[in-house]
């Protein structure tokens, strides 16, 4: 169901603002390491995103956009989560413990690939599934079209 309102200037600022708000999340996620961000922060930035497609264009819209369910983002986020933590105990290293390789890129240099990334993603999966299912809370406990508050 869709939000109910009168300005298409603001849809159209919605439907602009949300592309650059989610790619500003993937940034959040893979500066996290170096910088502050990291998948809970951007996760939540995400959320925003989806919060405002569903201001934007309602439920219908967000299930076009994300067509996974919910509950299949969390799982999976906890999945890597969880397998990212208990990956160092299987090489004897201590619990969430992180190992790190270089890799040289052709017209790049250096690039430092570290494994604390896959948790970063695991927890980014599981915010955004977060997200994603309490905006679709949101959209089914509207008033349908006949009905409304006094």
């Amino acid at each position: 169901m869709k939000p109910q309102r009168d300005s298409a200037i603001l849809d159209a600022g919605i439907t602009v603002a949300s592309g650059p708000i989610l790619v500003f999340s993937l940034f959040l996620l893979a500066a996290g390491h170096n910088q502050p961000g990291g998948g809970f922060a951007g996760g939540l930035v995400a959320g925003v995103a989806v919060l405002l497609a569903w201001a934007g264009g309602g439920t219908e819209l967000v299930r076009r956009i994300v067509p996974l369910r919910s509950s299949a983002l969390m799982g999976a986020g906890l999945l890597v989560a969880t397998l990212t933590a208990l990956a160092p105990l299987v090489l004897g290293m201590g619990f969430l413990e992180s190992g790190y390789v270089e890799v040289a890129v052709p017209a790049i240099g250096d690039v430092k690939l570290v494994s604390a990334v896959l948790f970063d993603i695991g927890v980014y999966l599981l915010v955004v599934g977060m997200s994603l299912g309490l905006v679709r809370a949101l959209g089914e406990s509207e008033p349908s079209e006949g009905e409304g508050s006094t």
